[in-house]
């Protein structure tokens, strides 16, 4: 039988990637006790991810001298369509062969805690609203840009999920009905124009084509070693190219933000992943899309800004999901 007691002790949060996963011990207050990071290795299949994820759930319990029955819940945050209410991941491409796996059912199982799954990228919205840049805003939306684009969505202080748990999508909207087809099956998808995976391939693309350009330099000559963090550095440094295509990515980035600003009129976007590092080389050209094609009013009301909790947005996330379900003390 779980257990679900009311948040006033630690909560045991993960943050499951393809590449990567983070479980952490964390404090009602979003302090982190204990954490630790271990490779996702998902190509050994679902089985085997999952028998880490349990491992881990008493590795970093024992490490804080946490009994684990002292635990009030287990909250994961993993990528892809969550049935969250169900606990079931319906689907995640990053994650192969997951598919309506119940997460929730297998974790209570095995710890006798109850356990809460959301989408990561919806933690990370509840993160950054709760402990980081989103703190005093009402109408907030949050984007993660990184190998891919993700979002979620706070309106009046509470996460917008919509009618099936699907909502915050944001990656996955059509800015280029002309652009290039993405792995969900639509053209012109932000994610394909706006993402490091996006910055990566133009780059590779561009750096082909010749010309002078410290991307080959970084990239010790070979094109297909270009990745987003090398076009940021060849920016950092001036190189006519990279800082081109960042601005193609931030004008991009801009376009979905008009609409997110049109539709929600919200007080505040705060962008993460690995993307947002670009600081404002990405956010003023963003900044600056948003001015010259939203509505005035909304265009005007809305703060644009980088996340603070950097790589602890997912599992401070997951707790604040627990300390949604759980309501006022």
């Amino acid at each position: 039988m779980t257990t679900g007691r009311q948040l006033n002790s630690p909560v045991v949060a993960m943050d499951l990637g393809g590449t990567k996963f983070v479980t952490a011990l964390v404090s009602p207050d979003g302090q982190i006790i204990a954490r630790e990071y271990n490779p996702t290795l998902a190509d050994e299949g679902c089985d085997a991810v999952v028998r880490r994820l349990l491992l881990t759930i008493r590795r970093v319990a024992e490490t804080a001298a946490t009994p684990l029955v002292s635990v009030s819940n287990i909250a994961v945050a993993a990528a892809g369509a969550i049935d969250s209410a169900a606990g079931i991941v319906t689907d995640s491409p990053n994650l192969p062969g997951w598919h309506n796996i119940p997460l929730r059912e297998i974790v209570e199982k095995e710890t006798g805690i109850r356990t809460l799954i959301v989408n990561d990228a919806s933690a990370a919205a509840l993160g950054e609203f709760h402990f980081g840049a989103g703190r005093g805003a009402k109408n907030m939306i949050y984007l993660t840009v990184s190998t891919g684009i993700g979002g979620g969505i706070i309106l009046g202080g509470k996460l917008y999920t919509g009618s099936s748990g699907c909502a915050g999508e944001i990656g996955h909207t059509t800015v280029d009905i002309n652009g290039p087809r993405c792995s969900c099956g639509n053209f012109g998808c932000l994610e394909m124009l706006a993402s490091g995976k996006a910055v990566a391939r133009e780059a590779q693309r561009l750096a082909r084509q010749g010309g002078k350009t410290l991307l080959t330099e970084l990239a010790e000559g070979d094109t297909h070693n270009i990745t987003a963090q090398t076009v940021s550095a060849a920016a950092q440094k001036s190189d006519p190219l990279a800082l081109g295509i960042v601005s193609r990515a931030a004008e991009y980035l801009g376009v979905g933000m008009v609409n997110l600003v049109n539709i929600f009129n919200p007080d505040l976007i705060v962008v993460g992943g690995g993307m947002a590092r670009m600081g404002d080389a990405l956010l003023e050209g963003a900044r600056k899309v948003v001015l010259e094609r939203a509505f005035a009013l909304p265009a005007q009301k809305v703060r644009i800004v980088a996340g603070q909790l950097g790589d602890n947005a997912g599992v401070l996330g997951a707790v604040a999901s627990v300390k949604a379900l759980e309501g006022p003390a």
